[in-house]
C-alpha cells in the first residue's frame, strides 16, 4: 500500500526580496498544489493572500498547461478547465473580459484563462504533476495547449 501524502504535489514560489516588505514575510509561498481534496493555485507573491484559490475535484474537467505569446519568450501557464457555473475565482485575471482574453490567448478559453497562474519564480515538474492528478482524479486529463503561429 502507497502512501496517499508521497503522491502529493507541491511546488513552492522562490523566495524574493521585495517578500520582507509584504504581509508574507519570509515565508515559502505555495504556487501550486494537487491534493486528494482538488489544486491550489497559488496568488502572485506580491497579493498571495487575496489571489490564492483552492478548486475541488468535483469543479475540475482538466488541469491544462499552455503558453500565452508575447513580444518576448512568452509565459507559460497553468490551470484548471472547471465545469460551467463553478464560482468565479480570485486572480491577477479576475477582472479581464472576454475580449481581453481572447485578445491575449485566443487559443484558451475565457474560463479557463481566468482559472491559470504564470509558471513565474517556481519550476513545474510535468512527471509529478501526471502522477498526483493520475493518483488523486484519474478521470481528470492533463492536456497540454498550444497556440496556433500567427500568420
Amino acid at each position: 500500500m502507497t502512501d496517499a501524502n508521497s503522491a502529493v504535489y507541491e511546488a513552492y514560489f522562490i523566495r524574493l526580496p521585495f517578500q520582507l516588505l509584504t504581509r508574507e514575510r519570509w515565508k515559502r509561498l505555495l504556487a501550486f498544489r494537487v491534493d486528494s481534496e482538488g489544486v491550489l493555485l497559488g496568488g502572485a507573491p506580491a497579493r498571495y493572500a487575496t489571489q490564492t484559490a483552492f478548486v475541488p475535484w468535483a469543479d475540475i474537467t482538466s488541469i491544462v498547461a499552455w503558453r500565452q505569446r508575447t513580444a518576448g519568450n512568452g509565459i507559460n501557464y497553468i490551470g484548471v478547465q472547471r465545469k460551467p457555473g463553478s464560482p468565479d475565482l480570485p486572480g491577477m485575471n479576475s477582472r479581464l473580459s472576454p475580449k481581453r482574453t481572447a485578445k491575449l490567448a485566443p487559443h484558451v478559453d475565457h474560463d479557463l484563462f481566468l482559472a491559470s497562474r504564470p509558471i513565474n519564480f517556481w519550476r513545474l515538474d510535468p512527471e509529478r504533476l501526471l502522477a498526483a492528478a493520475g493518483a488523486f482524479a484519474p478521470h481528470v486529463p492533463v492536456l497540454v495547449y498550444s497556440q496556433p503561429h500567427l500568420r
